[in-house]
């Protein structure tokens, strides 16, 4: 959920502020012209790719889908694992309810099995963010053994960086780096915030882009339209953070093709918005806290971390801290503002670091702001941050499909419930979505059909991750998404934080035997798994 404007390796789900909450994380830890439209091709078919042809390299059209083998997508920098991969271009119409639409094109990666006799059904990667780029997290799933005996098909989610348009708004990036100088939620930066999300739409609406053809509906259709176009019988999909979202949506809309489906850091459309991102938050600062809790020498240096951190919010949005600090590989110093809702917002990307949480609440509380102001800057200013994220899909999905179907009070509900404590200029912005509505209000699309927060049904056999830190997509999400789901299997994974593929050995394993025995995941690993080392201070 990469669920902030927006604060790897995890990314995932979102963004949520205005850029995708998977990516913030991811750099919190790493860091710490479009081309003329076409015309749109006239619907044929063409035959199915010869018996024996590796899977994509025959050109095919299927209805108003086309696929054609060609250079692989471009991606910020070179990714070792798509050495070898056969790959090509996905052409769709940008709108399928507008007779005549434009088309787009999606770039396509399809990394080979390791094994000399591959499995027939691939395994489709479906990118957090939203807005992140399928393609550039082909490193993560490679890493991680996904195509052990399977080929594994990465494919741009329209509007990311890959695909043509790419509706990457750097404008957006920038301000995010200003904003570390900035009082994270007071009124003035809000309206900077606003102003930088109409920036962006007024760029994109000027070239001619239809936003409202930027969701999951049309994304669901993108991933059908491949697996008829490469002649795909049956294929698995493996959704990380936003991924999941989209993934139960394509279960609800197509689910003909689907072995099984993985899902990694889940954020299901049919709860999704400002009020369950607070729960989220609770249930992953909880799991880290209970955890110290737990240790007796984290416990003993210490006491009642979570008092602490509560205290700090507290304080800090009555009296926000100012200070500089210098970043790996830039000279210039940074100026930081630390206030209740910054320190909210950089302990939701923390917890992918948590060893270090403890030890770094003690230092502000103790007037030392520095790891945690180096960590809050170095996300956002990071090169990984900048042009990278398609923020035209992340509101095509936040303002056509969340903000329609929640009130408006929602953020400041979810906060009053769950941090009662917290200011309530902390509690009116929800984590990583802070200035929602009003950023909505400007990108101005209409709502997506009230069905899109349906929930999935069916007895497609799922595997549902969660982290047990996981402060951006609660491991709550496991059991609600397996209650209509006949055959899911929900495993919560101790002491990891958000998308726990890219982290945990154990949630490899555990997905590796899931696509082997979709109804049967061997979990034993869990049983050897210990609890991390916390960093004790002097």
């Amino acid at each position: 959920m990469t669920l902030q404007h927006a604060p790897r390796r995890r990314r995932t789900v979102r963004r949520l502020q205005a850029t995708s909450a998977g990516l913030a994380a991811g750099l919190l830890v790493t860091g710490l012209l479009a081309a003329p439209a076409q015309a749109q091709p006239r619907a044929q078919t063409t035959p199915s790719p010869s018996p024996g042809a590796p899977i994509g390299t025959t050109a095919r059209t299927v209805g108003d889908a086309r696929y054609e083998p060609g250079p692989c997508p471009k991606t910020p920098e070179p990714i070792e694992a798509l050495d070898g991969a056969r790959c090509g271009t996905l052409t769709v119409p940008e709108n399928r309810a507008e007779p005549g639409s434009r088309t787009i094109r999606l770039g396509v990666a399809i990394v080979p099995a390791v094994s000399d006799t591959p499995k027939p059904d691939p395994i489709v990667w479906l990118a957090g963010g939203p807005g992140d780029d399928a393609v550039g997290e082909a490193k993560m799933a490679i890493d991680g053994g996904l195509n052990r005996d399977r080929n594994v098909i990465f494919m741009s989610q329209r509007g990311t960086y890959s695909a043509d348009p790419a509706l990457l708004c750097p404008n957006i990036d920038e301000f995010n780096a200003r904003a570390v100088g900035l009082v994270y939620d007071a009124p003035s930066t809000g309206r900077l915030h606003v102003e930088a999300t109409k920036a962006c739409r007024d760029e994109l609406a000027g070239r001619g882009v239809d936003l409202s053809a930027y969701d999951d509906i049309e994304s669901a259709a993108d991933y059908d339209d491949l697996r008829s176009a490469l002649g795909v019988k049956q294929w698995n999909l493996y959704g990380i953070s936003y991924g999941t979202h989209l993934a139960l949506t394509y279960m609800r809309l197509h689910p003909e093709g689907l072995r099984s489906v993985g899902i990694d850091g889940i954020l299901p459309p049919s709860r999704s918005g400002e009020e369950s991102t607070w729960s989220s938050a609770r249930q992953g600062f909880d799991g880290l806290f209970k955890a110290c809790a737990d240790q007796p020498a984290c416990n003993k240096r210490y006491p009642n971390l979570s008092a602490t951190f509560d205290k700090l919010v507290r304080e800090l949005e009555a009296r926000p801290v100012t200070t500089t600090v210098t970043l790996p590989g830039q000279d210039k110093a940074v100026k930081v503002v630390l206030d209740g809702g910054a320190l909210v917002n950089w302990l939701v990307s923390a917890t992918h670091v948590a060893t270090q949480v403890p030890a770094a609440l003690d230092e502000l509380a103790n007037g030392d702001p520095q790891r945690i102001a180096q960590q809050w800057a170095g996300g956002k200013l990071s090169p990984q941050a900048m042009g990278r994220v398609a923020h035209g899909l992340v509101y095509g999905v936040f303002c056509s499909e969340w903000t329609p179907y929640e009130s408006e009070d929602a953020a400041l509900r979810g906060g009053q419930k769950q941090f009662p404590s917290f200011p309530r200029s902390v509690q009116a912005q929800a984590p990583l979505l802070s200035f929602l509505r009003p950023d909505c209000d400007v990108w101005n699309v209409p709502a997506a059909p009230r069905s899109i927060r349906d929930v999935t049904r069916g007895d497609i056999p799922t595997l549902a991750l969660s982290g047990a830190f996981d402060a951006q997509t609660g491991a709550d999400n496991g059991p609600y998404v397996a209650r209509t789901l006949d055959k899911a299997t929900v495993v919560t994974i101790p002491y990891e934080p958000h998308v726990v593929f890219a982290t945990s050995k154990c949630a490899q394993e555990i997905t590796a035997s899931f696509f082997d025995n979709p109804t049967a995941p061997k979990t034993d690993c869990l049983k050897s798994l210990e609890p991390p080392k916390f960093e004790i201070g002097p």
